[in-house]
């Protein structure tokens, strides 16, 4: 289970003194946590991804905003220790070559915006883990 995997580096993290890994895997644990504890939630490995994933979006927000090397280096300690629990997303030239068969959907859609409509919703198809952002981007190559 994902928890216990998170738990078992956030122990490994304590025992190698690594302060940084420690706290944000604490948070994760945290978070997870009393998010199963809530009624209707299941408790499982999906939410405790998207858990996951959420904490690393905010995380880069702050990134955005921080201008100090320091703090700058830190939040990205935190990211590449939450990131190793979540899926690999595919790159742009990936996600281009998995649009194949969907191609001249998304050459006839009226606009970007109905492009990556139907781009998305092959890429569910395929189970794929992608970024929005890099998905827009290859549905404009496509289209260029």
């Amino acid at each position: 289970m994902l928890l216990d995997d998170i738990k078992a580096q956030m122990f490994s993290a304590m025992k190698a003194g690594d302060t940084t890994a420690k706290e944000v895997l604490r948070v994760a644990v945290g978070e997870i946590t009393t998010d199963a504890a809530r009624d209707g939630r299941k408790g499982d490995d999906d939410e405790a991804r998207a858990i996951v994933k959420k904490l690393v979006k905010s995380i880069e927000e702050t990134l955005a905003q921080v201008t100090e090397p320091e703090r700058q280096a830190g939040l990205k300690r935190e990211i590449e220790v939450l990131s190793q629990f979540l899926p690999k997303t595919l790159g742009e030239d990936d996600v281009v070559a998995l649009l194949a068969p969907v191609t001249q959907g998304i050459r006839a859609a009226a606009n970007d915006g109905a492009a990556t409509g139907v781009a998305m919703k092959h890429l569910k198809t395929t189970g794929a883990a992608v970024d929005g952002k890099v998905v827009s981007a290859a549905v404009r190559r496509i289209r260029a």
